[in-house]
């Protein structure tokens, strides 16, 4: 075990300092912590953690309006960074933070150094972070669901080799760079080839039915719901599967395919997924809607739904890292998303639209937001 350390003690001035977007601290009783990493991560918004800086957020945790999770709270323990000096001046304390708020709006600061990993024990966890995760978290069996959905700020290291680490990792901007020209492509070839009139449904019957070139935007609009019910799907029923405590086989799959999203929620290089891995799902939908309908018909349907793939993976991406503005459509998306992640794992699937959360009874409980 590693030696006891005593925690740095800062006075309630130090603290009162640390109140922009570049150092933000805050206080839980009297402990500290730099909370700046999390601001473009809290659902709320930066806006109503910047407005509490410096002081102490006890009563917000608790609520109302809404009182933190159990994850929420073991997730700001990442943060601590020490303990409140309860002997400091208040009053020099006050001064310093009327004069920060005023000159925040003026003065260009420099950003400090953002510290994204958490404070894993690496003594006592169930896993030894500091070697590759995917072979490890198998031998957890029973244990492994509740390990999982404990969510850290840290990046995860699921191989040793270099070459398949890199194969799990990619860039958000690599999604539509790869997809978006297949999407204008196919799009033109459609409607191009709608335009012959040479496509009907029930060709081979009496009541076969001319698929126009002007019904190819509704056509595609079709496919991009289709696409918000498969990703419904697979999210429930394979991304939250729940691997039997015996088989260290589907157990690590669980942890591969979602399960590590859920362990490093924020872990920016895995929140997309790779064009490779996803081009095996994407070309068997393509094979199964070219089989089932007219070619052109089926092409149309899949075109719209890939571009809603790409909105689905944009939309994931941007509810982890944006900050999108409040009383908005995607602030409560947003908001509705990190609970599923940190307090409902069971529930809220939906991604880019709640939509099929309604019919299947997965909704989050909105007292819970």
């Amino acid at each position: 075990m590693s030696p006891l350390v005593s925690p740095r003690v800062f006075s309630e001035m130090e603290v009162a300092r640390h109140c922009t977007k570049y150092s933000c601290w805050v206080l839980l009783g009297t402990k500290v912590y730099d909370v700046t990493g999390f601001l473009r991560m809290h659902p709320g918004g930066e806006a109503l953690i910047l407005h509490r800086s410096g002081n102490d957020v006890s009563l917000e945790m608790e609520g109302p309006p809404h009182r933190h999770s159990e994850n929420a709270r073991r997730w700001m323990e990442q943060y601590y960074i020490g303990e409140l000096d309860t002997d400091s001046n208040a009053d020099e304390t006050q001064t310093v933070r009327e004069r920060r708020k005023t000159q925040e709006h003026t003065v260009d600061e420099e950003p400090s150094p953002l510290s994204k990993c958490s404070q894993v024990d690496l003594d006592t966890d169930l896993v030894d972070w500091r070697k590759p995760l995917a072979w490890q978290v198998g031998h957890l069996g029973e244990k492994y669901d509740t390990w999982v959905h404990q969510p850290v700020d840290r990046p995860i290291r699921l191989f040793g080799n270099e070459f398949l680490e890199a194969s799990t990792k990619t860039s958000w901007y690599m999604v539509p760079a790869v997809w978006m020209p297949l999407v204008f492509y196919l799009s033109w070839y459609c409607y191009t080839t709608l335009a012959l009139e040479t496509t009907r449904l029930f060709a081979s019957t009496d009541y076969s039915v001319l698929v126009h070139k002007y019904s190819f935007p509704l056509i595609f609009i079709m496919g991009m719901v289709m696409w918000t019910f498969i990703e419904y799907c697979i999210h429930r029923f394979v991304f939250h599967m729940r691997p039997p405590a015996h088989n260290y086989y589907l157990i690590t799959i669980h942890f591969l395919l979602h399960g590590q999203h859920h362990k490093s929620p924020y872990d920016g290089s895995r929140l997309v997924f790779p064009p490779g891995l996803a081009s095996v799902v994407v070309g068997s939908f393509y094979l199964l809607l070219t089989k089932a309908f007219p070619e052109t018909l089926g092409v149309s349907l899949f075109v719209g739904g890939l571009f809603g793939y790409v909105v689905y993976d944009m939309t994931h991406y941007y509810l982890h890292y944006g900050s999108p503005q409040r009383n908005t459509y995607l602030y409560s998306l947003k908001a509705y998303h990190v609970k599923h992640h940190f307090e409902h794992q069971r529930a809220g699937f939906g991604i880019s639209t709640t939509l099929w959360d309604h019919p299947f009874n997965t909704v989050i409980p909105e007292q819970t937001f």
